[in-house]
């Protein structure tokens, strides 16, 4: 039988790991890091944080997007999270959030198997339906053949023993690929764009509701392919910001979907809502790679391969040549390694350079965007009301989103009121981040120092928002779905 062994690391233990694995390296938001675009489902796109409430509950509730431009219905095969990936939101604490070290680890882990593997149906052998009733997971969606659970562990790193503890576990629901899956679609028609969407958790489209997983001591988990909800002109940004104007708009992720994974965690899980903290996400894969004629086989400790924090600092702050280095670290060594790109903006030069604004941005000595980005960790303060959320499910239909959310976090106008300071805090990014916010005009704003409204001209996404968890919006219907 042949046998070929790939190693992250050389046996003389060099920790050049990433470089040495062609398949999987470092990641952050979509395809900034150039190794990256070898392992999508490793890659991080968008992490998010903030505080909701439900049923008198309050949480703190995250999500952490991968595998991104996902085209809707591809096939034979389908995008999926991986098996011998290792998916993992962080939450720091205390001092653990100026530290950047985490204090509370939840990881998802999926095991995928057919129920038909002789079938050369990969993913549906019939019109895709739910059965609610259903005990055993491959029961729960009638028709599919790839069926995908995973499970939620924790890990308290404040523990001297640090052992998991196993929260519950959650079934995948169907990618949504068209008259298959009808149900994510609006009218239950699979030829119709999919539902828009919605303010109560009875209105989910059933195959949403139906994955969303009641673990142990009040969490909550989802995971499963949503629209990709980051929506700008990226494409304008690196082609020298040559921004796009009136009626020409271009979403570089419109039309495209990727996968979730959302947690919904009990405030009082975190020690109650008087504080700051932050949250991270992270991918990891294992140390050795085996393969083999019959099957595969991976072995040995997990490496860290993806690092998401904050949105577009990978992208738009950290130079070429620290881009993978970033992927590879933990944010207890930002300080050290990126606070310069913070401080000294290229960004700044190109906009000066580029754009002509005047008065010129600030160049040097930004200590108030080292402030939102080191260590790249999402800060949320927990003692605000609940976040104000864009989305669909009002009456009216020309604003749907709830009664003072703006796009534009604190730029808009957006604020909330907190118990910890006494004063108002951002109601979106950089204080924990919803989705909907327009992460592109927040950070062109900070950068400017003021308001830099529709700066790319995208400002919305190409699909609404849930108000409800998972909160993500239903995945684009590959029978019935446009780009940009």
């Amino acid at each position: 039988m042949k046998t070929i062994t790939r190693c992250i690391g050389s046996v003389l233990g060099m920790t050049v790991a990433a470089l040495m694995w062609s398949t999987s390296a470092g990641a952050s938001s979509h395809m900034d890091a150039p190794l990256i675009t070898l392992d999508d489902s490793a890659n991080t796109t968008d992490v998010y944080a903030f505080v909701t409430e439900s049923d008198g509950t309050r949480y703190l509730s995250t999500a952490l997007g991968v595998y991104p431009f996902e085209e809707p219905g591809i096939g034979p095969n389908a995008y999926q999270f991986d098996d011998n990936v290792r998916y993992e939101i962080h939450v720091a604490l205390g001092d653990d959030v100026a530290a950047g070290r985490r204090t509370v680890t939840y990881r998802f882990d999926f095991e995928t198997r057919f129920l038909a593997p002789d079938s050369i149906l990969q993913s549906y052998l019939a019109p895709v339906s739910v059965n609610e009733s259903a005990t055993d997971p491959s029961d729960l969606y009638p028709g599919l053949n790839r069926v995908q659970t995973y499970r939620v562990t924790q890990i308290d790193h404040r523990s001297k023993k640090r052992r998991p503890t196993v929260l519950g576990s959650g079934v995948v629901p169907p990618n949504n690929q068209g008259r298959v899956t009808p149900l994510y679609n609006q009218g239950d028609d699979g030829e119709n764009p999919a539902k828009p969407g919605v303010a109560s958790a009875a209105d989910l489209d059933v195959y949403t509701r139906a994955a969303i997983a009641e673990l142990d001591r009040g969490h909550r988990a989802f995971a499963g392919q949503r629209d990709d909800g980051f929506y700008a002109d990226i494409q304008a940004i690196f082609d020298l910001l040559a921004f796009r104007t009136g009626d020409d708009r271009f979403d570089s992720q419109g039309g495209f979907n990727i996968h979730t994974l959302a947690l919904q965690i009990p405030l009082e899980e975190l020690g109650g809502e008087m504080q700051n903290i932050g949250v991270y996400a992270t991918t990891s894969r294992r140390r050795m790679s085996v393969l083999r004629t019959h099957s595969d086989r991976n072995e040995g400790s997990f490496v860290q391969v993806a690092r998401q924090g904050n949105p577009l600092f990978c992208e738009g702050f950290v130079g070429i040549v620290d881009k993978d280095r970033y992927n590879r670290t933990q944010p207890t060594q930002d300080a050290k390694l990126f606070s310069d790109y913070a401080r000294t903006p290229q960004l700044a030069a190109a906009v000066n350079g580029l754009l002509g604004v005047n008065p010129p941005v600030q160049e040097t000595g930004r200590e108030d965007l080292v402030g939102i980005f080191i260590p790249d960790v999402i800060k949320v303060d927990l003692s605000t009301g609940p976040a104000r959320l864009a989305g669909g499910g009002s009456d009216d239909a020309d604003n749907p989103d709830d009664s003072g959310f703006s796009r534009l976090s604190v730029f808009g106008g957006d604020e909330l009121s907190s118990a910890l300071t006494g004063g108002m805090v951002a109601g979106g990014w950089p204080n924990g981040r919803r989705f909907g916010d327009d992460v592109v005009d927040i950070a062109v704003s900070a950068l400017l120092g003021g308001s830099a409204d529709g700066i790319d001209n995208v400002n919305a996404n190409d699909i609404a928002f849930n108000k409800v968890f998972p909160y993500a919006a239903t995945p684009l219907n590959g029978r019935r779905h446009e780009h940009h």
